[in-house]
């Protein structure tokens, strides 16, 4: 038996199983960028007075507002 025994599967099986999971993966991704869109699309209507009412001030809100769709929320907005 070598070092990496092609042959076992236990070697195999991930990579199959990564296989089968990469269109959940993806589609839950687009899921996730969508769903950040929508919420920093959501922050951009609000006045000051609804910003103060959920304790973020308006620079905090231009900022998480200027991400693109795709990075994650700032640590101040994470769930």
């Amino acid at each position: 038996m070598t070092l990496i025994d092609q042959s076992n599967p236990r070697f195999v099986q991930p990579h199959r199983a990564w296989m089968r999971r990469l269109p959940i993966n993806a589609a839950s991704l687009l899921v996730r960028w969508h769903d950040l869109y929508l919420q920093r699309l959501a922050l951009a209507e609000l006045d000051e007075r609804l910003l103060a009412d959920i304790g973020v001030s308006p620079e905090e809100a231009r900022r998480e507002r200027a991400q693109p769709f795709w990075r994650p929320k700032l640590t101040r907005f994470r769930t």
